[in-house]
């Protein structure tokens, strides 16, 4: 063996690291990861079609720091959003309900008071 030998042995050569799915999962839902693009359809250099894409892969926590959180108010997809929903909803409805009532009630006292005024 000569000393080159003995050197090679000495100190190896770093290869690449090996990582496994799990691990760059990890990164990618840590930071986040966006991924854009554009889909336009022409014909005669008229544009018929544009679809823009856009697609935010990061945990929730990331996507809440970067101000995403559509999924909370989204009633398909929060129960707590979709009772919300539901109250909202009923507190209108009540609403509409009560103006129809006094109207109703408006409209009774004139005709009482039309008919008191005829007899």
């Amino acid at each position: 063996m000569t000393d080159l030998d003995l050197g090679r042995e000495a100190y190896p050569i770093p290869g690449p690291q090996n990582t496994n799915l799990a691990d760059i999962l990890e990164r990618v839902l840590d930071k986040g990861i966006v991924i854009a693009g554009d889909i336009k359809i022409d014909l005669l250099d008229i544009e018929l079609l544009t679809i823009r894409l856009r697609l935010f892969v990061a945990s929730v926590d990331t996507a809440k720091k970067a101000g995403i959180d559509w999924w909370e108010t989204d009633p398909a997809l929060s129960s707590r959003a979709a009772r919300d929903s539901l109250l909202d909803e009923n507190r209108e409805l009540r609403e509409r309900l009560e103006a129809l009532e006094s109207k109703t009630e408006e409209t009774s006292d004139k005709l009482m008071s039309r008919e008191n005024r005829t007899t």
